[in-house]
């Protein structure tokens, strides 16, 4: 290896690249937001890798399978695909809450496992999210900037989280994210 190092973007998914309908299992429930695949692919055609960090708390509840959180990422995938998007990978944290998780965010320990297996430099990457949790995970990964988007629960967010969210980036979609992330580039 020459010692150059991978930048990312790490995306929440349900609030932040498609619709978040409480507890998405089923591909009919999967709609994208505005905009996303386009954001994305400038990222891709700039560089970053681009990781998907999701909690998946309705499998650790009861709700559903696991086996439906991975039909609906390879919805997601395949969407993005024929988009020309490529996610390097899919971490999901499954368990509820109040059950011991090493990967729930906010715990970065996805963002080391990704920066581990794809030479990362979490330094000049980005954690994308609509939550307090997703922030807080890239805050603690050491991440140069953590967004938030008002889209999901963003906008909640925003409102109930003022003090906390202070260090974060504020806009109001994807495409605004993907456009601040290029246009504060070195």
């Amino acid at each position: 290896m020459n010692g150059i190092k991978n930048k990312a973007v790490f995306l929440d998914r349900d609030g932040v690249i498609i619709e978040d309908k409480n507890y998405i299992h089923k591909i009919e429930q999967v709609v994208l937001i505005p905009g996303a695949i386009e954001s994305l692919k400038k990222l891709q055609d700039n560089g970053f890798l681009l990781i998907i960090i999701t909690n998946q708390s309705g499998v650790g509840r009861g709700y559903y399978p696991i086996e439906d959180v991975y039909t609906v990422n390879k919805y997601i995938e395949e969407i993005f695909r024929n988009g020309g998007v490529q996610f390097k990978k899919i971490y999901i944290a499954p368990e509820a809450p109040d059950q011991p998780s090493r990967g729930r965010k906010p715990s970065p320990a996805f963002l080391f496992d990704a920066r581990d297996e794809f030479n990362i430099d979490l330094a000049n990457s980005y954690m994308v999210g609509d939550k307090l949790i997703d922030l807080e995970c890239g805050w603690n990964a050491g991440v140069r900037k953590s967004i938030l988007v008002r889209t999901g629960y963003g906008k909640k967010t925003e409102n109930e989280f003022p003090d906390k969210i202070k260090n974060a980036v504020v806009v109001d979609d994807i495409g605004k994210a993907a456009d601040w992330i290029l246009g504060n580039q070195d």
